[in-house]
């Protein structure tokens, strides 16, 4: 790459702001409510309304709480309390035993072999995207999350139940979960007045509502699902493992209302996170041309895109790597204390909020060279290569790592490379997107890029 390539980076607020100012920016948009000083500190302490909160970015603090002691961490409430009517007792927002039994039912479906399994189902939702995108590439600017939005559906529906998104069940499920997003807000404001536990959660109607849809139509398909397992017919793939797993410590299987919640967690976690990715080195792509020629070269040299060939794609890889840096799909993680720690000298009480952000410490300015350019190549340096062991986690870390990230990476390239051979991409002029942090990182006002056919 001849010339640097610096893309969108949201702006920081004031060094000193209220509590009050702080909590209606985080509820705006988490990026707005923190000051640049998180791009550089190794750790910063916030007051909020009944509690303190810490950003971590010291790669030896990051360590201690994600891998080190993760049961003196577990979870906060912070980010989840605003979707217990979705998520349910899902893995994604439980803590301690009843975490590790679903870790130990759930991790299976997703080792290594599997994944060779559930590649073709990838490919399969990638062609159809091609199909899908075609009438729009005559240079007309399209808004690009909402079709990678419904990629990274199709891929779940595919992989998880062996149903496209053209299925009945499958669309309506799509439509009710867009509806829960959009009436969705960042955070439950009872998680910041930290109230006991046994206070209702306040919760939108609407939010509520979509929610209810959403576990209907997921409760029906895993119903189906059972059935299908009870006759012999269920096919081999990622619900039909995960249900027909059991516990090696206690031979549990999932109840139908515990599958549901895993479930849930695998669309929401699974969709989001995937499409917020792609449109995002979709973007990159178009920004850097040059770029985008040498993924397009590199993808074709392939004569048949199969799970073995993808290792003939490492740059592809390495794109798609940077992406993840650059806007790691899920910006923050909060953990909360649960006894008094000593933190670079300052103490912590218990209750405590721990904020470890992907987002500030992949462009931390003491430990990157040049941290907020698109720079693929630098993945191929041994010094990227020793700070991403200290200071890479876009699937978080240690015992808490995300269960698909294996899956989401070879996602990643599939969707990447499929998409590229097929289209060039570039940007629109006048429409450069802001990234804002809401349940994943997105663009303000959506990415709009030009598509024309290869």
């Amino acid at each position: 790459m001849s010339d640097d390539i610096t893309p969108p980076k949201p702006s920081a607020r004031k060094e000193r702001v209220s509590v009050f100012t702080h909590i209606r920016l985080f509820r705006q948009d988490i990026f707005a409510s923190q000051p640049a000083k998180l791009y550089r500190a190794w750790m910063a302490e916030l007051r909020m309304l009944l509690f303190k909160s810490y950003f971590i970015n010291d790669p030896k603090l990051v360590e201690t709480v994600l891998k080190k002691r993760p049961d003196d961490f577990p979870k906060s409430e912070i980010v989840t309390a605003g979707l217990f009517s979705l998520l349910g007792k899902s893995v994604f927002v439980t803590n301690g035993d009843l975490w590790k039994k679903q870790r130990r039912i759930i991790d299976p479906a997703f080792e290594g072999g599997r994944l060779r399994d559930v590649f073709p189902s990838m490919l399969a939702a990638a062609d159809e995207s091609v199909k899908r995108l075609r009438p729009f590439a005559d240079g007309t600017p399209v808004e690009m999350e909402e079709q990678t939005s419904q990629l990274a559906a199709d891929v779940i529906f595919r992989t998880l139940f062996s149903i496209p998104i053209s299925d009945e069940i499958a669309s309506e499920t799509f439509e009710k979960f867009r509806a829960y997003q959009r009436t969705q807000p960042l955070l439950n404001i009872a998680a910041f007045l930290k109230r006991p536990s046994w206070v209702p959660k306040m919760q939108r109607r609407a939010t509520k509502r979509a929610a209810h849809d959403v576990r209907r139509l997921l409760t029906r398909l895993t119903m189906d699902r059972a059935a299908m397992i009870a006759n012999g017919t269920a096919p081999d793939d990622l619900a039909t493992k995960i249900m027909t797993t059991r516990d090696p410590e206690t031979g549990d299987l999932f109840t139908s209302d515990e599958m549901v919640d895993q479930v849930a967690i695998f669309f929401l976690a699974g969709h989001e996170t995937s499409a917020s990715a792609l449109a995002w080195a979709l973007y990159l792509l178009a920004l850097d041309q040059d770029t985008q020629a040498r993924v397009f070269a590199e993808t074709s040299t392939l004569d048949d895109f199969t799970f073995a060939n993808l290792s003939k794609l490492p740059f592809t890889r390495d794109v798609f790597r940077e992406t993840l840096r650059l806007y790691p799909p899920v910006p923050m993680m909060v953990r909360e204390t649960t006894q008094p720690e000593l933190f670079r000298e300052r103490k912590i009480k218990v209750g405590s909020q721990i904020i470890l952000s992907p987002w500030h410490i992949q462009r931390h300015e003491r430990l990157w060279d040049r941290p907020d350019v698109f720079d693929p190549d630098r993945w191929q340096t041994d010094e990227t290569r020793k700070c991403a062991r200290d200071a890479y986690m876009p699937f978080s870390a240690g015992a808490r790592v995300c269960t698909g990230a294996g899956f989401a990476m070879v996602e990643g390239v599939v969707l990447l490379a499929t998409l590229i051979r097929a289209f060039k991409f570039d940007v629109v002029d006048g429409h450069e997107p802001t990234p804002v942090a809401h349940l994943t990182v997105r663009a303000k006002d959506g990415i709009y890029l030009r598509l024309t056919k290869r």
